[in-house]
Order: structure tokens, then sequence, then C-alpha cells
């Protein structure tokens, strides 16, 4: 996979396919860490003096949607770069701009339906594609796998450093390692685990999960948790077995909270297990936007190691899965 600090931009326009998928509230941009993270690739570019194109989509819009405009994230990035920024709506460019960002790509139907002619359209607008977006890597989506089929494609500094973290997990843990797996979506997770079983030395189930796994012949190394909270978190018994385990580890990787942790009633486990990682003199991996939020919430997030950007990325990865958006980068 080629690198986008090793690409040669001189006099070249770079597409940066960013994340920039934020939670925005009456306009307000509620937590920004995705944009931060996306920091370093363009500061590296506007080191070199090239122009920069940035492209991404906020949430799942149906159409044109004011309260899902990228607008906010230009403010944040003006800030955040001490640069002013073009912002674009109808996928042009101001060729004199330093920087030009593009509307919510999600806005138009072609995005998500992996448009050939969109790609295409999008790919004119610069000469290199550096995908900075782990957490579309699983989508099949013009801007993640279309563009590089027309430009030469590298991956951003961010992007690399999720997947040597992650790949770290699969192929040189360091041990006992634990992987944490909660929330629901089986569909989505019970290939994690089974993947991440041949790895681990000790798999814990929590959140709706616990129900979902039920009467499923699991391999030896899951722990699945066997007492809860009116069924909208695990119980104390589950909790104080979890904190027994993490507390032996030397790698952790969590994704998925133990509970409805939107509900203070039902954040005690999710709040236990977070104090049982953050104490333990492990490495830890967390991702998935409800696994971050908790942590935010209880003001850990700080004291975790490696926050993953990707929640449904991450799991396709540890589930052993070619990701399409890594694999038009190869």
């Amino acid at each position: 996979m080629k690198l986008v600090k090793d690409a040669e931009v001189s006099g070249k326009r770079v597409i940066v396919r960013c994340d920039f998928d934020v939670p925005i509230k009456s306009g307000t941009i509620q937590d920004d860490s995705r944009i931060k993270n996306t920091i370093p690739t363009l500061k590296l570019l506007l080191e070199k003096g090239v122009p920069l194109i940035l492209i991404s989509h906020i949430d799942r819009p149906k159409g044109p949607d004011p309260s899902l405009s990228l607008k906010p994230v230009k403010e944040q990035l003006e800030k955040s770069l001490g640069e002013e920024i073009a912002f674009q709506e109808n996928l042009e460019v101001d060729s004199k701009a330093k920087i030009n960002l593009l509307e919510n790509l999600r806005f138009w139907p072609q995005e998500e339906g992996n448009d050939e002619n969109f790609s295409k359209k999008l790919s004119t607008l610069g000469d290199i594609f550096v995908n900075e977006c782990f957490a579309t890597a699983h989508r099949s989506h013009a801007s993640v796998v279309g563009i590089p089929k027309f430009l030469p494609a590298y991956a951003g500094l961010n992007l690399s450093r999720e997947l040597e973290e992650l790949n770290k997990i699969l192929d040189h843990p360091s041990r006992p390692l634990v992987a944490i797996i909660g929330g629901a979506k089986i569909e989505t997770k019970l290939p994690a685990i089974f993947n991440l079983a041949k790895a681990a030395d000790k798999i814990l189930v929590g959140g709706k999960l616990m129900f979902e796994v039920e009467r499923r012949s699991l391999p030896e190394n899951v722990v699945v948790a066997h007492d809860d909270v009116d069924t909208k978190d695990i119980g104390s018994g589950s909790a104080k077995m979890f904190h027994d385990i993490i507390s032996e580890a030397k790698m952790i990787v969590w994704n998925g909270p133990m509970g409805v942790f939107e509900e203070d009633k039902y954040m005690v486990g999710t709040k236990e297990v977070a104090n049982s990682v953050v104490e333990a003199n492990a490495y830890s991996v967390v991702g998935g936007g409800d696994t971050i939020s908790a942590l935010n919430k209880l003001e850990l997030l700080s004291k975790i190691n490696f926050v993953s950007t990707g929640g449904g990325a991450m799991l396709e990865l540890l589930a052993g899965k070619t990701l399409p958006g890594l694999k038009v980068l190869e």
C-alpha cells in the first residue's frame, strides 16, 4: 500500500477523502475528534504547497438536508488549519483557492450507489487521491473505491496507523490478549468473535449480544455475560468476572458497550468494564461510535492508547475480511 508521506505531489492537486462524519446538533459540532485525526495529513500536504480538494460525508441523508451540511466542518477546519476554505455546494472547485471543501457527498445518491460516472467526475477535480477515512473502508462507495480507478491512490497518515494498530492485534499481540465485544448487530459481530477467537486468549461478550449468542456453539475462549439488569445492562456478577479477566491482560481491544449506556441506570456495566480497561497494565484499542461516546461520557477516552475511527470497518478487519476501500490502495 502506497502512503501519502511517500507521494510525489509537487505541482499536483490532491483529493483527500476525509472522515468528517461528526455529530452535529443545531449547526454545532458535538465531537470533533474525527476532524482532528485528519489534520496531520492535511498539514503535511499543505506544507508541500499543494491545493487540496476535501471530500466527505455526514450521516445518511436521503438527499440534500441542511442539518447535515458540511458547512460547520468548514468553520472548524479553518480554525484548525489557519487557512481560508472555499465551500462548494455543486461538486465544483475554485481553482484559485488553496483548499476546497465539497458538500456532503451523500446528498447525491450516486455516492452510495458507487456510480462510475460520479467517481469519474470527482476524479477530474484532482491529480492524486488520498484516502484518510478508515471508517468507510468497508463501503463500496464512489468516493472510496471509485476514484482510485482513475487516479494514483495513497493511504493517509491516520488510515495507515489504523491498519498498523489493528493488524498488531491479529498478528503480533501482547499476551494475554483480551477482546471485549458488546452492543448489538450479531450479524456483523459474530464473524469478528470467531476470527478473534483464533488470536485472543479471551473474548468477553456483553450488551445485547449476550442474549443474541444464546444457543450458539462458540469457541471455548469466549466468555458470555451471565447476569443482567432488566436485559439492558450486564449484571454485577458479569462485571466482576470481566474485571478479573481484564486485569490480567497485556493487550485489550474493545468494540461495543455493555448496555444502554445513554441511560444512567444502565451505564454501570460499561463503566465497570471501562474502569477495568484503563486500570489494567495493558495496551488498549477501542473502536465504534457507541463505545467512544460512552468513554467520552465517562471522561476516560484520553486514557485509551489508541482510538479507532471505524466501527464497522474495524469489526470487518478483525473478522479477517478484505475491505474494498483498502484493496484499491494496494
